[in-house]
């Protein structure tokens, strides 16, 4: 019975290897929307961009603003696009994680982990860590609801749904690198990804050399 168990195990593995491309590709598109909408709103206001690339005072303070904001735009644009065809995509994957982490690391880390200010989260609350802006902003939220509630028309404004306070953490960030990581080492993916049916090509023109 072991042995039946195990050989029916090795044979579920081995076929399942023929859509271990799948995770690769929902990755892929997962990531590449953001990374081309990114690259393109960077584009489209190049010049406040730049602005707030290289002014230390309201921006990131960094040498070179325009050089380096053409290459966050390159990176984000230029490599979203590949991770949708799945072309070069370990190499795109470098540059863009580069930028993730610059992102985290210059724009959202005094802000903390959470995206979102949700005075439950372990990583907020003390759990985990604590984050004293993020804790906050339960006061501010509900003082803001209140006024709201009193002027405005709350009914309408809630309609979308309940109104939060943006913390600007570093989720996001750090979360679209450990998806660039992760395809880093898997590849494009199989049969769903150029990279893939070049490598066949080439492979299949070495062996008849």
């Amino acid at each position: 019975m072991p042995d039946k168990l195990a050989n029916l195990y090795f044979r579920t593995l081995e076929k399942l290897q023929h859509f271990n491309g799948i995770p690769s590709l929902l990755i892929r598109l997962y990531l590449a929307p953001v990374m081309i909408q990114a690259g393109w709103n960077k584009y489209s206001s190049f010049a406040d961009t730049a602005a707030w690339f290289g002014n230390p005072d309201w921006g990131l303070g960094l040498p070179f603003p325009a050089l380096m904001a053409s290459l966050a735009i390159a990176a984000e644009l230029l490599g979203g696009i590949l991770l949708l065809l799945g072309l070069l995509t370990r190499l795109v994957t470098i540059p863009l994680m580069v930028t993730m982490l610059v992102a985290a690391f210059t724009v959202h880390w005094p802000n903390g982990w959470p995206a979102i200010a949700d005075t439950s989260s372990w990583l907020a609350d003390g759990t985990l860590l604590l984050n004293e802006r993020v804790m906050d902003s339960a006061d501010k939220l509900a003082a803001a609801n209140s006024i709201l509630q009193e002027h405005g028309n709350y009914e309408w404004l809630t309609a979308s749904g309940k109104l939060v306070v943006l913390n600007n953490g570093i989720e996001f960030a750090i979360t679209y690198f450990v998806m660039l990581l992760a395809l880093m080492f898997m590849g494009g993916g199989r049969y769903l990804s150029l990279d893939f049916w070049i490598k066949r090509v080439l492979c299949k023109q070495a062996r008849s050399q």
